[in-house]
């Protein structure tokens, strides 16, 4: 222990199930409050799906591969007793993207600047188009600053909870909970795709995803699109650090068994055998997870994986890791996306047959961060497309099959070439990442990134909350309220850190 003096009166024994970046985070504020607070974690090491894995001489971003609202983190970083540009360096990714389509069009969106974006729109795609997006922005502008309150940054426990704020038609009318994100109504066919691709970064399907999804694409060009130097997975050990110096105690390759309860009401964790009690247990695993693995069938909790159960999980990826030796053609931007003729196609594939898409959106994050490979001029790329979850049981895709995972990553390759980059020539390190990889590694459901996707309008409220019902139980994370993805889940570590503090 650092011998922190905390301001709690009565400091608690807190259980925290997951070194996630919500567990993490939720850690190190309950402990700078003075609670006495200790993570369990079954992997190896800290940081969840965020983490940089080094391959030979290569370093790769498996998880997020961005950085939006680094405000977040700088927050948790001050409320913790430390600076986060002390300890990271973020630099700006500008272009943010580099938008590519099958017919050659192509499209650079700057970062922090909707000037020269809607300048690069209007280049490319005419003036119309960046008219439309410019208006397209100023509804995603207005949408941001009604959800931002009641829906993302608080905690979201019940549509009741809403009816009460005195605004709510006004509210109501600027979110349009009713209208997909395809209700947008985009005319122009390659603004579409654009934003079509925002409904997948929370793992959801555009054609029933709500509009209110909009309001990513205008938080990445108002707070910008950020890269940490060294790899995202800095961040996580970062935080660790945090935690450590705050005096919380990591217990790695440590399985919690079981989450226990008497009279509705948490006791503690069982670990390899043992019970151990504590006061309260924040878990941050998936919420399926947890209500269906780590805890016992009582009225409560069987009803709770009935409400859980409604909610669609979201997409899974699969994703390639890429060192490629140097080349003299033009760098790639930090963030390449290239998008198929049909879009629908690759929904239908992964909604509706759940069989991976032949001809997917291709994302390629190629950084040209020297912390991230050992020899100069070398590259490490991280390159994702959406995937069926790995669900042999239920009618879903089977990705145990070693043989198909490498005839598909090669059709990937080939359509990357195909859109005239050359990969083959170049390649020394290529290794495959499946949706059943992903669930093997962290307990993600099916691979299932986000955990539930936001498909339907009342996927916010379906969404487990921070406050279980099971009296002293608290969920964080990316299956948690408000979502997956850092910033979101950053606050779902605030909202229940305070929950806890009040």
């Amino acid at each position: 222990m650092t011998g922190h003096v905390g301001k709690v009166k009565q400091p608690e024994r807190i259980a925290v199930v997951g070194a996630g970046i919500g567990g993490l985070c939720t850690a190190a504020r309950l402990a700078k409050a003075g609670h006495l607070v200790t993570i369990f974690e079954s992997s190896d090491r800290t940081g969840g799906k965020c983490r940089t894995e080094w391959i030979g001489r290569y370093a790769f971003d498996t998880g997020p591969s961005l950085l939006t609202l680094p405000a977040v983190y700088r927050d948790f970083f001050q409320r913790t007793g430390d600076v986060m540009g002390r300890v990271l360096e973020i630099e700006e990714v500008n272009p943010s993207f580099d938008y590519r389509f099958h017919d050659g069009k192509s499209v650079k969106f700057s970062n922090l600047s909707r000037k020269k974006t809607l300048a690069a729109i209007s280049e490319s795609l005419g003036e119309e188009a960046a008219l439309e997006w410019d208006e397209l922005m100023r509804q995603a502008e207005a949408m941001w600053d009604v959800s931002r309150g009641p829906f993302v940054e608080s905690e979201l426990k019940s549509p009741l909870s809403l009816l009460k704020r005195p605004r709510l038609m006004r509210d109501l009318k600027t979110i349009a909970p009713w209208k997909s994100l395809r209700g947008l109504g985009i005319r122009n066919p390659y603004l579409a795709k654009i934003m079509d691709r925002y409904a997948t970064y929370s793992g959801s399907d555009p054609r029933v995803a709500p509009a209110v999804l909009s309001t990513i694409a205008f938080v990445e060009e108002a707070f910008g699109a950020w890269h940490v130097k060294g790899g995202v997975g800095t961040l996580s050990e970062k935080i660790t650090d945090r935690c450590e110096k705050l005096g919380v105690t990591i217990r790695l390759n440590t399985y919690v068994d079981e989450i226990t309860t008497k009279s509705g009401a948490v006791t503690g964790v069982v670990v390899q055998g043992h019970h151990e009690e504590f006061d309260r247990v924040v878990a941050n695993a998936d919420a399926q997870f947890v209500y269906s693995n780590l805890m016992a069938p009582t009225n409560k909790v069987v009803k709770i994986r009935k409400q859980l159960a409604k909610s669609e999980p979201s997409l899974a990826g699969f994703s390639l890791l890429l060192g490629l030796k140097p080349s003299t053609a033009e760098p790639l931007a930090h963030h390449t996306i290239l998008f198929p003729e049909n879009y629908d196609l690759e929904f239908e594939s992964i909604f509706t047959s759940k069989t991976p898409v032949e001809k997917p959106t291709i994302y390629i994050c190629a950084p040209r961060d020297p912390l991230m490979v050992k020899d100069a001029g070398h590259e490490a790329w991280f390159v994702l497309v959406n995937a069926p979850r790995h669900d042999p049981y239920e009618g879903g895709f089977d990705w145990s099959d070693a043989e198909f995972n490498q005839r598909y990553a090669h059709s990937i390759i080939n359509q990357i070439e195909a859109a005239g980059i050359a990969v083959r020539e170049r390649l020394e390190v290529l290794e495959i990442r499946t949706p059943l990889d992903l669930q093997e590694s962290v307990h993600a459901p099916g691979g299932s990134i986000y955990g539930s996707s936001s498909n339907g309008a009342r996927s916010a409220f379906s969404r487990a909350k921070n406050r279980s019902p099971i009296k002293g139980l608290y969920l964080v994370g990316g299956s948690a309220h408000p979502g997956g993805g850092l910033p979101l889940v950053g606050l779902s570590a605030e909202i229940v850190a305070n929950a806890i503090l009040d």
